[in-house]
C-alpha cells in the first residue's frame, strides 16, 4: 500500500486543508493579522509556483517574472480607474471593479505579454536569456512609471471592490478563502501539467535540450507554451494582490520582485509541487517577523536564507524528503521512451552521410 507520508500530493492536500482553518483559529489566538499574512502567502505562492514551472521544470532562469505579476495588477487598477471615471479604456473597453471581470482579463493580458516576451527571449539562452527577460521587465516598469494618468511612480489606489457572487472581498476571511481556493486550483493544474507528456518533455528539455531536439521534438514551442502558462499564473496572482492591498504601483514589476519570487522557489525546492508554497510562507513569514523586531531586518534575513540554502539541500522540501525517508518525495518521474513524441524519420541521404 502506498505510503501517504511519502506522497507529495498528500502533503499538499493536508497543507491546504490545515490552511483553510486559519481565519477560524486566528481570532481565537487574538491574532487577526494572521489572516492577512496568510492571504499574502497564498498569493505569492501562486506567483512562485508559476515561476517554478519555468525555473524548476524547464530550467529557464527568467529574471523578469514580476512583469506579468505587475501586468495582472495594472489590469485591475486601470479597469477600476475607468470604472470610477466612467470613461471606457481606449474609448472601447468599459471599466469594471468586479473581480469576475478583471481577473480573466488580467490572466489574458499576462498570457499575451508572456507570449510576446517569450517569443523573443527564448531565441537566446544562458546569460543572454536572463538579461533579456530582465530588460523586458524593466522596460515595462519604466513604462508604467511614465503613465501619469494611472498614478505614475505613486501608483493607483483601488477604493471600491464589487462583491463576488455575493461575497464581500473587504472581509479578510472571505478574500483569504478565495485566494486559497485559487491556489489549490493552480497547484492541481501544475500537478497535471508536470505529470503530463508535456511536463515530462519540458523536464527532458531541462536535462538535455539538444538530445530532445535530436529526436525531433520542437523544444522552442514547448518552452513558449510553458512561458505563457507561467505568465498567466503570475498575472492571476497580481490581480489578487491588488484586490488584497487595494493598491497597484510599478514596484510590483521591479526586478527586485522577480528576485523575491526566485528566492521563494529556490528556498522551497526547485521542481517540486509544494516547495514554492513553503518558500513563499518562509520568506513572507520571516519578513513579517523580522520587520517587527528591527528596521534593519534585511541584514538579518540574508544570513538566515544563506544558512537554509546551504544546510537544507534541495530547499525546505528537500529537508522534508529526508525526514520522510526513501523513496523521495518527487512529483516528476523520468519520461519513459514510449511516452516521448515519435521521432521524425531521418532522410536516407542524411543517414548515409
Amino acid at each position: 500500500m502506498r505510503n501517504l507520508w511519502r506522497d507529495e500530493r498528500s502533503w499538499t492536500v493536508l497543507l491546504l486543508v490545515l490552511a483553510a482553518f486559519i481565519p477560524v483559529v486566528a481570532p481565537m489566538l487574538d491574532s487577526p493579522a494572521t489572516t492577512g499574512l496568510a492571504t499574502r502567502i497564498a498569493i505569492y505562492a501562486i506567483a512562485a509556483s508559476s515561476l517554478n514551472l519555468l525555473l524548476g521544470q524547464g530550467g529557464l532562469v527568467s529574471f523578469g517574472h514580476a512583469a506579468y505579476f505587475g501586468l495582472g495588477g495594472y489590469v485591475v487598477g486601470i479597469l477600476y480607474a475607468h470604472w470610477s471615471s466612467g470613461d471606457p479604456f481606449l474609448g472601447l473597453i468599459p471599466g469594471s471593479n468586479d473581480l469576475l471581470v478583471t481577473m480573466p482579463l488580467a490572466i489574458l493580458v499576462g498570457g499575451l505579454g508572456a507570449a510576446i516576451i517569450g517569443a523573443l527571449s527564448l531565441r537566446t539562452a544562458g546569460v543572454q536569456f536572463i538579461m533579456i527577460t530582465l530588460a523586458f521587465a524593466q522596460m515595462l516598469f519604466f513604462l508604467f512609471v511614465s503613465l501619469q494618468a494611472y498614478g505614475g511612480d505613486d501608483g493607483l489606489a483601488i477604493r471600491r471592490v464589487a462583491p463576488v457572487l455575493g461575497m464581500n472581498l473587504r472581509d479578510p476571511a472571505t478574500l483569504y478563502w478565495i485566494c486559497l481556493g485559487l491556489l489549490a486550483l493552480w497547484l492541481f493544474l501544475m500537478d497535471r501539467v508536470t505529470r503530463s507528456r508535456f511536463g515530462r518533455v519540458l523536464a527532458g528539455v531541462r536535462q538535455g535540450e539538444r538530445r530532445m531536439a535530436a529526436i525531433g521534438i520542437r523544444t522552442y514551442l514547448y518552452k513558449l507554451v510553458a512561458f505563457v502558462i507561467a505568465g498567466m499564473g503570475a498575472a492571476m496572482a497580481g490581480a489578487l494582490m491588488v484586490n488584497y492591498a487595494r493598491f497597484v504601483s510599478p514596484d510590483m514589476m521591479h526586478w527586485t520582485k522577480s528576485g523575491e519570487l526566485m528566492v521563494m522557489v529556490i528556498l522551497g525546492g526547485l521542481g517540486t509541487l509544494v516547495g514554492p508554497v513553503l518558500g513563499a510562507a518562509a520568506l513572507v513569514g520571516l519578513e513579517y517577523t523580522l520587520s517587527g523586531l528591527t528596521e534593519h531586518w534585511q541584514f538579518v534575513l540574508g544570513p538566515i536564507l544563506v544558512v537554509i540554502v546551504l544546510f537544507a539541500r534541495g530547499g525546505l522540501m528537500g529537508a522534508v524528503r529526508r525526514i520522510a525517508g526513501p523513496p523521495a518525495l518527487h512529483n516528476a518521474q523520468p519520461l519513459p521512451p514510449a511516452e516521448l513524441p515519435p521521432a521524425k524519420p531521418v532522410p536516407e541521404s542524411a543517414a548515409h552521410g
